[in-house]
């Protein structure tokens, strides 16, 4: 049985063999898998958990690599569908170290992943996993938004909610506060950054803060407790909140408090920016246990 299931985007991110370059002048790319759902998933898989991703990819060789990339990490991909039309998404990413990360996304009009419908997924096996992750992005378009908003409040585990903010993704960003607040009130736990935080109008009863180098804050149950943030030279910081979110989880299924849990999140969030990629800069639970001693 499955530990965790991660609902939401999945797809291909074509990083610049050229860093400090801009888009206009990259030659060459390299291809990892990329998007919330492959990374996160990544990141529990190589902490120990068993994840299964609930997503979609295209009827073609990138939704292949990315199936094929994912199964080989310990992913379950039984719930990853493919889509009989849409193509796996390509985004494309410039590197400027240590805080300029452009992002160009190639999902309009649409994506498989925000084509998931309940019939994609064991809908029992998802409610009964112990972890739920899903994100904001899934909510900016139906039936991705549907099935998103029914998975979480049909989850009886532990629901984690990434704001995941991307106004350029949404057709009408004005629908966004809406539609997060129905997604908060199903969630046990909020993950957003001060930015997401204030687009979302965010409340709910737990949250964690994400403040980028100066760690996060966790609000749980009327209290505030700051965790500090672990430096290192940071060289890509895309994919470090997925890293987080992996390892919040990880630590929650190891029975840690959440305060613990955030700590080692940031942890793993750091150990990501140190590195290029995203899913294959995910760390392994050795690593990340040596950088917290």
């Amino acid at each position: 049985m499955i530990e965790a299931a991660v609902l939401g985007r999945v797809g291909i991110d074509l990083y610049p063999n050229e860093l400090e370059t801009p888009l206009s002048e990259v030659k060459t790319f390299t291809r990892f898998v990329g998007g919330f759902a492959g990374n996160v998933a990544t990141g529990l898989a190589r902490l120990g958990v068993r994840p299964a991703i609930v997503s979609r990819v295209g009827a073609e060789g990138n939704g292949d690599f990315v199936r094929s990339w994912l199964a080989a990490e310990g992913v379950d991909v039984r719930f990853l569908a493919t889509d009989p039309y849409w193509q796996t998404p390509p985004t494309f990413c410039e590197v400027w170290p240590p805080d300029r990360f452009p992002l160009t996304f190639y999902r309009k009009p649409t994506a498989p992943d925000w084509q998931i419908q309940p019939g994609d997924f064991d809908a029992e096996e998802v409610a009964s996993a112990r972890i739920l992750y899903a994100t904001g992005t899934g909510l900016a378009q139906s039936p991705s938004r549907e099935t998103t908003l029914d998975a979480l409040r049909a989850h009886r585990g532990t629901t984690i909610f990434d704001l995941d903010w991307r106004p350029t993704l949404w057709d009408d960003p004005r629908v966004y506060p809406a539609v997060a607040a129905e997604a908060c009130a199903a969630a046990d736990i909020v993950i957003g950054n001060e930015e997401e935080v204030e687009a979302a109008q965010v409340e709910a009863p737990t949250l964690v803060l994400k403040r980028g180098e100066r760690g996060a804050t966790v609000f749980e149950h009327g209290e505030e407790a700051d965790v500090p943030g672990f430096p290192v030279d940071v060289v890509n910081g895309l994919g470090a909140g997925d890293a987080f979110a992996a390892a919040v989880g990880q630590s929650l299924l190891a029975g840690l408090p959440l305060v613990e849990a955030v700590r080692r999140g940031t942890v793993a969030g750091a150990i990501v920016a140190s590195r290029l990629a995203c899913s294959e800069a995910m760390p392994r639970l050795v690593e990340l246990e040596a950088a917290l001693v």
